[in-house]
């Protein structure tokens, strides 16, 4: 029981960074021009995403 519990908190973490990764990965792609189209801010962005996956 507890080891299940272990590894699910396990697996959920991993899941999680996982997510913020590819988020993070995705807005450092976009270019000063992408964000300008979008009036997007890089930290803004990273800061949301950041609350999106761990809340």
């Amino acid at each position: 029981m507890i080891f299940s519990s272990i590894v699910a908190r396990t697996k959920d973490r991993i899941a999680k960074r996982s997510r913020y990764t590819r988020l993070v990965a995705e807005i450092e792609s976009l270019s000063s021009r992408d964000l300008a189209d979008i009036n997007g801010n890089r930290s803004e962005m990273l800061r949301h995403a950041y609350l999106e996956v761990y809340g």
